[in-house]
């Protein structure tokens, strides 16, 4: 019998949070799509109005607040097809879902959420056929919305196409599922039949995890990254420094220490990108470094492959160091193709985002958006 996680999309249901409250957050809700599940609400404190996980899930008022903008890193322009960006030469992404397992209060694509907004296909076909034109695209990542969300037969029929494709090597899948629900994965015997037939030595699936807080690795997601491990797949994980959920070293330490430990690679540590809503995780890159750099200190060799990195428009961009008032970066995936690109920039005490260092216009140009053709 499959345990089944009940989803909750109505914020009057959570009796936990004070009526008063809920009226505030209904505001929210309006705007910006509420979802949980029963299982995650369960790693909430609720004595605590500041605890991480809550902060991570339950809308806060500072969503209302005039920030950023919605396509914080102009993916806009990176369609080639509908529902698939190709922005970095050897990677196409594939919009398969606009549904999320939940809707992380953070996320940079809250766009994606909103009714009259439709970038995700059910039809992937056009991305598809794009990518098989392509021989230089060897890796494919499934994203949206969580691609783990999908009916495992539908992920099946996507999964399968693409390796007919000969030049595809790598199938990516990004979600939150293993820590989110952590039953999908281990209680769905098809998903894992599914990664072990097409998980082989000479191309693998990766699952791009969505690991923010220790908090989160729990027994039962410990659980569900083996049965992952034993299908053959390769898990990595990608984690934004946010201020009031994981602005710590002590946290983020331990999280590199758990991740690492689990068999998961700390792959990416992310600046918060300036979206809109997303006013109240916003620190300022100094203090990002500072944090991750202490953290760092106190794992190993393992948990230190982790990069700071910046999703900017013009491609990811490396926090090499920040010191006495200078930024020193680089490079790591260009749009552009100038990879490796070192940088010295100044940067101001409350500098958040590439684009607010003195001297940023030189090294990029805003991109010109595609027709959805070629």
């Amino acid at each position: 019998m499959m345990e089944r996680v009940r989803y909750v999309t109505d914020i009057d249901k959570l009796t936990m949070i004070p009526e008063e409250e809920r009226k505030k957050l209904k505001k929210i809700t309006e705007k910006f799509v509420f979802r949980i599940n029963d299982y995650y609400l369960g790693l909430i404190n609720w004595e605590d109005p500041n605890d991480p996980i809550r902060r991570l899930v339950i809308p806060n008022e500072g969503e209302l607040l005039e920030y950023g903008r919605w396509d914080a890193s102009d993916e806009e322009a990176n369609y080639v097809a509908p529902g698939c960006q190709h922005k970095y030469t050897t990677t196409a992404l594939l919009i398969v879902s606009e549904v999320c397992g939940a809707y992380c209060r953070y996320c940079f694509r809250k766009r994606l959420f909103r009714n009259d907004v439709k970038e995700a296909m059910a039809d992937v076909t056009p991305g598809i056929d794009y990518i098989r034109r392509h021989p230089e695209i060897n890796n494919v990542l499934l994203t949206g919305g969580d691609p783990l969300v999908l009916a495992t037969l539908k992920l099946r029929q996507i999964i399968s196409r693409l390796r007919e494709i000969d030049h595809v090597k790598i199938i990516r899948l990004g979600s939150k599922m293993p820590v989110f629900n952590p039953m999908r994965i281990y209680n769905d015997p098809e998903l894992l039949n599914l990664i072990r037939e097409y998980s082989t030595e000479e191309k693998r699936i990766y699952v791009m995890a969505h690991i923010d807080h220790p908090r989160e690795i729990t027994p039962e997601a410990r659980k569900a990254i083996k049965a992952l491990h034993d299908a053959g797949a390769i898990i990595v994980n990608q984690t934004p420094v946010l201020r009031g959920i994981n602005d710590d070293p002590v946290v983020l330490g331990e999280l590199l220490d758990k991740l690492s430990w689990a068999g998961v690679t700390p792959y990416y540590f992310f600046v918060n990108r300036p979206v809109a809503g997303n006013r109240d995780f916003v620190l300022p890159l100094e203090r990002v470094y500072q944090i991750v750099e202490e953290a760092k200190a106190r794992t190993s060799g393992l948990g230190k492959r982790v990069r700071l990195s910046m999703s900017h428009s013009s491609g990811k961009i490396e926090i090499l160091a920040i010191e006495n008032g200078k930024a020193y970066l680089k490079y790591h995936q260009s749009r552009d193709g100038e990879y490796g690109k070192f940088m010295i920039l100044d940067c101001p005490k409350d500098a958040t985002w590439f684009d607010e260092l003195p001297g940023n216009e030189q090294y990029w140009k805003k991109p010109v958006k595609h027709a959805a053709g070629e």
